[in-house]
């Protein structure tokens, strides 16, 4: 990868509906290379998908809750169970293993405090081996972006 495939990526990351002509002009390329650039970093899975990014309030998902999980087990075979329930609730945005305090913080997008409460129940129910299951309500988003801090300058 090349200071131009950071422009790219760079550029895409804010704005994947930009055209492909207009990328090229700014990363001083023409249009078939840039193309190919963006297809190769697709295949290669550094661009993992181009998606629209959607204000939560304005669909009535405007809750954010993080929930932070202790567990009783961490062999394979649970983990590769937890991972596949974890996959099946849509209200979870965002789920790591986290070393620390907590083995999983979990970042859930609900409706209301009324639509959490029946996601923790449906969580609590249908994964065996949790020992402790604490959540923060998001008073107010300060910051969110899915941009990663890109240093073209780098290569």
């Amino acid at each position: 990868m090349d200071s131009i495939d950071l422009k790219i990526l760079d550029i895409l990351q804010r704005d994947c509906t930009i055209a492909i002509q207009d990328i090229a002009e700014r990363v001083n390329l023409s249009t078939s290379p840039c193309w190919k650039r963006i297809k190769r970093m697709e295949e290669q899975g550094i661009i993992k998908s181009r998606v629209a990014l959607l204000d939560g309030s304005q669909i009535n998902l405007g809750i954010s809750v993080f929930v932070h999980i202790k567990t009783l087990r961490h062999d394979n075979a649970w983990l590769t169970s937890f991972s596949e329930r974890i996959l099946s609730f849509d209200e979870v945005v965002d789920c790591y293993r986290m070393s620390g305090e907590w083995d999983y913080l979990l970042r859930v997008a609900v409706k209301d405090i009324h639509a959490f409460d029946s996601f923790y129940k449906k969580l609590i129910k249908d994964i065996d081996g949790l020992s402790n299951v604490s959540s923060s309500f998001a008073m107010e988003e300060i910051k969110h972006t899915t941009c990663l801090p890109i240093d073209v300058g780098t290569l």
